[in-house]
C-alpha cells in the first residue's frame, strides 16, 4: 500500500435476507449501499461478501476507514449505529440497529 492512506478501522455490517432474495439483494446492496460508501469522501475500501445458508442468505460489508472521524462524517456521531438503505425493511428479516467497529492490525507495523 505503499502512498496510499492505510485503513485503521473497519466498520462490519452483517444481515440476513430470505433465500429466495439472495439475487436481489445482492444486486440492491452492491448498487445502493456498496458504491454508495466508495464514494463517501475518506473511505478507503468496501467488501462485500455473500454466503447461502440452509434456510436464509447472510450478507456483510466491511467498509474501511482512516480515523473514526472520518466514519463520524458520514455516520454522526454514533458511529456503531447502523445506517439502513432505503428497502432494506423489504428484504431484511431483521433489521439490525449497530454495526461493530474493529482496528485494523498491520503485523508490519506492531501493535
Amino acid at each position: 500500500m505503499d502512498g496510499e492512506t492505510k485503513p485503521r478501522f473497519a466498520r462490519v455490517w452483517r444481515g440476513k435476507v430470505r433465500r429466495n432474495d439472495f439475487e436481489a439483494y445482492s444486486h440492491y446492496l452492491q448498487q445502493a449501499g456498496v458504491r454508495k460508501i466508495e464514494g463517501i469522501p475518506g473511505n478507503i475500501r468496501v467488501e462485500m461478501f455473500r454466503a447461502m445458508r440452509e434456510d436464509h442468505a447472510e450478507f456483510m460489508v466491511i467498509s474501511y476507514w482512516p480515523s473514526l472521524d472520518a466514519i463520524r462524517a458520514f455516520s454522526g456521531d454514533d458511529i456503531t449505529r447502523t445506517r439502513h438503505l432505503d428497502r432494506d425493511p423489504d428484504f431484511l428479516l431483521e433489521l439490525p440497529t449497530f454495526v461493530e467497529l474493529f482496528e485494523v492490525y498491520d503485523s508490519s507495523e506492531g501493535v
